[in-house]
């Protein structure tokens, strides 16, 4: 199980999309500039989404090179082939988290305004994101193939970019901090709730294409 999960981690970087950096880098450029002393928690918010997407990409690496054939003929039970995928989305929160820390650090002393909220929101954020992405498309990934996955993910970015307009427009980006803060627990909750149901649906899937 352990070589799965260095396979997969490799894979995840190995398959970073080079035009997928660029369209983040600029994001948090334009958000930089635009979001203030919320840079960082908004920058934070962009990578843990292109984290997501990458991990949902990577699997386009397998598809390609029709793993699943030699996966399926080793000695491993399905749950073990499926949750060394799900180990793995967890291992690639470091990147998360860490950028959060760098961006939310760049943004303090940019706009020299330090709020612990803000920054334990970024990396709240930087965790709940990818869990959430993976989560939701993964099954998708087992029980119908990649591109109905990266169809869903796809899918996810337009309601999160809503969000931030309505308040972007609206009330404000504090009143934003505030709403996220008073909801962070049960939002965390559920979204560690939904990572492991969707590993009991993306086995069962595996278990029915074999």
């Amino acid at each position: 199980m352990r070589g799965l999960i260095y396979k997969d981690i490799t894979v995840f970087f190995r398959s970073i999309d080079k035009r997928l950096i660029l369209i983040a880098a600029a994001a948090v450029i334009l958000l930089m500039c635009n979001a203030g002393c919320y840079a960082g928690l908004f920058a934070s918010i962009m990578l843990a989404m292109t984290v997501g997407m990458q991990n949902v990409m990577s699997f386009a690496s397998d598809e390609k090179a029709d793993w699943k054939k030699y996966q399926q003929a080793m000695p491993v039970k399905g749950i073990s082939v499926v949750a060394s995928r799900y180990i793995s989305v967890i291992c690639t929160l470091a990147v998360s988290l860490l950028g959060s820390l760098l961006f939310n650090l760049l943004s303090s002393i940019i706009f020299r305004y330090f709020d612990f909220t803000v920054w334990g929101l970024g990396l709240a954020a930087a965790f709940i994101i990818p869990l959430l992405w993976t989560g939701i498309c993964l099954p998708f990934t087992y029980w119908f193939g990649f591109h109905a996955a990266q169809s869903m993910g796809l899918l996810a970015i337009i309601p999160m970019f809503y969000l931030i307009k309505y308040f972007e427009d609206g009330a404000g980006f504090s009143a934003l901090v505030r709403s996220a803060s008073s909801s962070l627990l049960l939002v965390g909750i559920s979204s560690i709730l939904l990572f492991g149901i969707s590993m009991l649906i993306s086995v069962i899937g595996y278990e029915r294409k074999k």
